[in-house]
């Protein structure tokens, strides 16, 4: 029996670096069997994501349904609070040791969320591994979320070598320490003091030079940083385009903004972003967010000259 699903494209080549991309992201539907096409492998997903399109594929055998979750590092974090379904969850796979429940949406300035802990061991701490990147997360101290892991490496691929870039809500630091494979140094800002310690450590670990940590509010960096940027990155879905003239302020022209929100509809900021000085924006769906919400980011390229 075939079933039609969601699915995306990747070459042969990338094939096994997406799948567990996929796995790891909780995007993976595996009820169904990926299924070759020429030189691309069309790996079958739970959401529609950008560039998805639908297609037909043979049903795995039915097995244990596990309850819907995101894993990151040693964690799973489930989105109902089922503690029968946690302690499945937790024996299905010996490389967890935790499963969390979030008891709250991202909050506060500091964007935290509070956990509880429904199975394994009571900790909200883990290691995470990304596209050679290893990261020490603490999900109740900082904001991570490892659905956006493609993401990171659609920016990489944007940039030209040798870029200066600002990433104004670094959290534990992922865009900062991806897109410094490619950039001459990279200002990675926080106002979250555990966020700073946290990224200050994944630095180290990852033996980098080119990346700065400061903690700041991001409407005073322009007043801290003695430096204009390539690029700018602002992830902080909720209220990035806030601090949009700041950001405007900190890159050069001709530069690029990569703005993340939370939209309700297409199109939803882009009247208040044409009226900045821009040459042009993209918008693009991320992933949904919420029944009715989406998680977008708008590319904003700058104007040439002075403004």
């Amino acid at each position: 029996m075939e079933v039609e699903q969601w699915c995306i494209q990747v070459s042969r080549q990338c094939a096994e670096e997406k799948r567990q991309e996929l796995i790891r992201s909780g995007l993976l539907d595996k009820t169904l069997k990926p299924r070759a096409k020429g030189d691309v492998i069309l790996f079958p997903v739970t959401e529609y994501l950008d560039g998805a399109e639908r297609c037909s594929f043979p049903a795995h055998p039915i097995e244990e349904e596990l309850p819907r979750h995101e894993l990151i590092g040693g964690i799973a974090v489930m989105q109902e609070r089922d503690i029968s379904g946690a302690e499945r969850l937790l024996a299905s796979r010996p490389s967890l040791h935790t499963i969390l429940y979030p008891e709250s949406q991202v909050e506060g300035d500091f964007r935290t969320r509070r956990f509880e802990v429904l199975a394994g061991l009571p900790t909200t701490k883990t290691r995470y591994t990304e596209y050679g990147l290893t990261l020490a997360i603490d999900l109740e101290a900082a904001y991570f979320s490892a659905r956006l892991a493609s993401e990171r490496r659609r920016i990489l691929s944007r940039m030209s070598p040798g870029e200066r870039v600002l990433d104004m809500f670094a959290g534990v630091g992922p865009f900062a320490l991806t897109l410094a494979g490619s950039a001459s140094f990279v200002v990675a800002s926080d106002i979250n003091p555990a966020a700073v310690l946290l990224m200050k450590e994944n630095i180290r670990r990852n033996k980098t030079e080119r990346v700065l940590p400061v903690l700041s509010d991001a409407n005073r960096l322009p007043v801290l940083l003695p430096w204009v940027f390539d690029r700018v990155i602002m992830n902080f879905p909720l209220y990035a385009y806030r601090f949009l003239p700041s950001a405007l302020r900190l890159c050069r022209p001709g530069g690029t903004i990569h703005c993340y929100a939370l939209v309700s509809r297409e199109g939803e900021l882009l009247p208040e972003i044409n009226r900045m000085p821009v040459e042009g924006v993209g918008e693009r769906y991320v992933r949904s967010y919420s029944p009715g919400k989406w998680h977008a980011v708008y590319d904003i390229l700058l104007k040439k000259e002075d403004f």
